[in-house]
């Protein structure tokens, strides 16, 4: 039962005090892990669990803009803690905040380094001979460069969520760049990293009124414990930016927005170029509606571009989260995404 006036008045209350103390701040990534490989900012975990029951394991590339715990937010709201319950072998492919000993790295730094090590490491872990590849966001760039430049990595399936692919679809800082009214190296700072600042500030020009509707939002649930508790580890998240390598920066400039390479289907990689028509396993695109860091229409044409043969979509009415975190994720996007890896997986 809902509470009445005068209780929401009392819980309101006491929940705007703590707000203002800060002594309601959420326990955020929970769910019981173990590092099993680094190697330098790279880390690859694999989550506990006792109900293994599907193959090949899945490994999730996560973006390098952002923290991975939106993955694993809370107890009961966790796209991690969803996969594990439902039987899936979860791993994560974590980058630590990059630091000026990362200025340098380019694409080929992860593709042709990191995520082959971490998926080797993944399955001499696992024991299995493939791997599902999930990326999230720039991590689905990264999983698209991979697939694409070596078609050889035991990769038995793929999934994109709110990954970009047509840029001048991007936004307005997106636009900034491909007008040349933009340079990379104008944001780069003296340590050769694009300040998470500027990020936060990039993300929040994409929805310069959205934090208004968002405190409103805020302060007419204040009443509700478990809207507060989400919606709090959500607006933590989302302003917990990271550094960016400037390398791989000004590639993305010149090559992905510039020159559109990922929407033309062939990339210039290192001495030669690559082709998303090499990625020939199955495939999901999950896009979201409402996406205002990576709209719908620049992750659209991923479907056609790639070369295999078993494509499925995935779009929610939602936001860039709306996959792995709130209502649409635990309605939504997580039982879809559930079907289509069992439909691609092997059930012990």
């Amino acid at each position: 039962m809902a509470p009445g006036l005068l209780e929401r008045q009392f819980l309101r209350t006491r929940n705007g005090l703590a707000y203002l103390a800060g002594s309601n701040r959420p326990v955020m990534a929970q769910t019981p892990r173990d590092e099993i490989w680094r190697r330098d900012k790279a880390r690859l975990w694999r989550y506990r669990s006792d109900n293994r029951r599907y193959r090949p394991p899945v490994l999730i590339v996560h973006s390098l803009v952002s923290k991975s715990y939106i993955l694993d937010l809370l107890p009961g709201a966790s796209m991690i803690g969803y996969l594990l319950e439902e039987g899936f072998d979860v791993f994560l492919l974590d980058w630590e905040a990059a630091d000026p000993s990362d200025a340098h790295n380019t694409f080929e730094t992860y593709v042709d380094g990191y995520i082959p090590e971490a998926i080797g490491a993944a399955l001499g872990e696992s024991g299995g001979d493939e791997v599902t590849l999930i990326g999230y966001c720039f991590g689905g760039v990264l999983t698209l460069l991979l697939a694409a430049a070596h078609p050889e990595l035991p990769i038995r399936n793929m999934m994109v969520m709110a990954t970009p692919c047509d840029y001048r679809e991007m936004g307005f800082m997106s636009n900034m760049f491909r007008k040349q009214r933009l340079n990379a190296d104008d944001v780069i700072d003296e340590t050769g990293l694009v300040p998470a600042r500027a990020l936060d500030e990039g993300f929040q020009s994409l929805k310069p009124t959205e934090i208004v509707v968002q405190r409103v939002n805020f302060f007419e649930n204040l009443w509700n414990d478990e809207f507060v508790e989400g919606f709090l580890a959500i607006a933590i998240w989302a302003r917990d930016q990271v550094p960016f390598p400037g390398g791989v920066f000004r590639q993305t400039v010149e090559m992905l927005i510039r020159q559109n390479a990922l929407l033309n289907g062939v990339i210039p990689y290192g001495r030669d170029e690559v082709r998303l028509a090499n990625i020939r396993c199955p495939f999901l695109n999950a896009m979201a509606a409402h996406d205002t860091i990576t709209p719908m229409a620049s992750s659209e044409p991923l479907t056609r571009l790639v070369g295999s043969r078993d494509t499925s979509e995935l779009r929610l009415e939602s936001g860039h989260i709306g996959f792995v975190a709130g209502r649409q994720a635990a309605e939504v996007a997580l039982p879809q995404i559930r079907k289509w890896l069992a439909d691609h997986s092997d059930e012990d």
